[in-house]
């Protein structure tokens, strides 16, 4: 939701009609910016401090578009809660925390100040950069991605209730497997293109495919679960395989900071978030998993549970960012 007609901020020596913010933490970020929250960082040519910043969004009097950087993360925080509560919050940052005043808006806002004209990127004479524009997600490809997964963390209800367990390969004991029941899958809105359950357990040996086999000398616990659940039943699905060999890695070698983010989900379950070069990843930690790829476009792989998915998930958990 956005913010009021009242809600303003010094911003390029013009009063700066509020009309959205959103947060650029590590555990938080506009995932359309990129897969961990350096990159994002990077996208808006700002260093990635360890406490995040807020983004205020908004026009000037001329209607020009704006994006103010603020160092007060709270008080965006506390912004965003109340407008996603349906409540009025004057969002009013202090010129003190204004850390960066940039051109343009990185993300797509639908709503515009009333009584200023249509939203337009400010002239070169005010603006002593390039002006930001929000990622092109008209064609499949990374940023199209992780709006994908945005949107599957987001609506998991709905997605989960497409899928039937009894389409997952049911272990028997071969370690080759057997592959999974394959339906017809869609770019927005549409139900798994493939059931990439596991297949049986195997002794981690032999795996065609690239799956990694477990490391005897894994230093705890957390690498050793995340090794079985990458070389016991491993999906057909080559990319998907990809997937969980990198996802695993993690574990061991800790990506940059964003790149698998926990946050809350119904009882005692987490919703966990995992992207890389090339795929997302969304899971309940008790529950499945689905996969986007680059490769595929508008493809949406589901993962079985299976008998070791569970382990690589709570590793993933264990080492996740969270909000505070």
């Amino acid at each position: 939701m956005a913010g009021t007609e009242e809600d303003t901020v010094a911003a390029a020596d013009d009063a700066l009609y509020v009309l959205t913010a959103v947060l650029l933490t590590p555990a938080k970020f506009p995932s359309v910016l990129g897969d961990d929250y350096p990159e994002a960082c990077a996208a808006l040519g700002l260093p990635p401090l360890a406490d995040g910043y807020g983004l205020v969004l908004g026009q000037d009097g001329d209607g020009a578009r704006w994006t103010v950087v603020i160092d007060d993360v709270s008080l965006v925080a506390v912004a965003v809660a109340s407008w996603d509560c349906g409540m009025e919050y004057d969002l009013s940052p202090d010129e003190r925390t204004v850390v960066a005043a940039l051109p343009g808006w990185p993300l797509a806002v639908a709503v515009a100040a009333p009584d200023v004209p249509a939203p337009h990127d400010p002239g070169p004479e005010v603006a002593d950069r390039p002006p930001l524009a929000p990622p092109d997600t008209a064609v499949w490809g990374p940023a199209q991605r992780r709006l994908g997964a945005d949107e599957i963390a987001l609506q998991w209800a709905q997605w989960r209730e497409q899928v039937d367990d009894a389409d997952f390969p049911v272990p028997d004991g071969d370690a080759e497997g057997s592959g999974g029941a394959e339906g017809s899958g869609g770019a927005e809105g549409s139900g798994g293109a493939e059931e990439s359950g596991y297949s049986g357990p195997g002794d981690g040996a032999g795996q065609e495919g690239g799956a990694v086999t477990e490391d005897a000398d894994s230093p705890d616990a957390a690498t050793r679960a995340a090794d079985a659940a990458a070389t016991a039943g491993a999906p057909r699905h080559d990319g998907v395989r990809r997937v969980l060999a990198e996802a695993r890695a993690y574990v061991g070698t800790p990506p940059p900071l964003g790149r698998v983010r926990s946050s809350f989900a119904p009882g005692d379950a987490r919703t966990l978030r995992a992207d890389g070069p090339g795929w997302s990843l969304v899971a309940r930690t008790d529950d499945i998993a689905f996969v986007l790829l680059d490769e595929e476009p508008g493809e949406v792989l589901p993962v079985g549970r299976g008998p070791e998915l569970p382990g690589l998930l709570d590793a993933l958990d264990k080492m996740a960012v969270r909000p505070l």
